[in-house]
C-alpha cells in the first residue's frame, strides 16, 4: 500500500526547505541568520534523509 521509501519524505521537504533558505540569503532585505538557520535546517534533513535511504535499501 506505501511504497514510498523510508527517508524519501524527509529527504524531499529538506530540499524544499534548504531552496527556501538558500531565496532568503540571496534577498537583500532579509534577516541573515534567520536564513542561515532555515538552510542549515534544510541541509540536517537532507542529510538524515540520505541517511535512512542508504540504510534501509532493499
Amino acid at each position: 500500500m506505501n511504497n514510498f521509501r523510508e527517508g524519501l519524505i524527509p529527504t524531499v521537504l529538506g530540499s524544499a526547505v534548504t531552496a527556501a533558505g538558500y531565496a532568503m540569503k540571496q534577498k537583500s532585505g532579509s534577516n541573515k541568520m534567520l536564513a542561515n538557520t532555515i538552510f542549515g535546517f534544510g541541509l540536517a534533513h537532507i542529510v538524515l534523509g540520505a541517511i535512512d535511504l542508504v540504510e534501509h535499501r532493499r
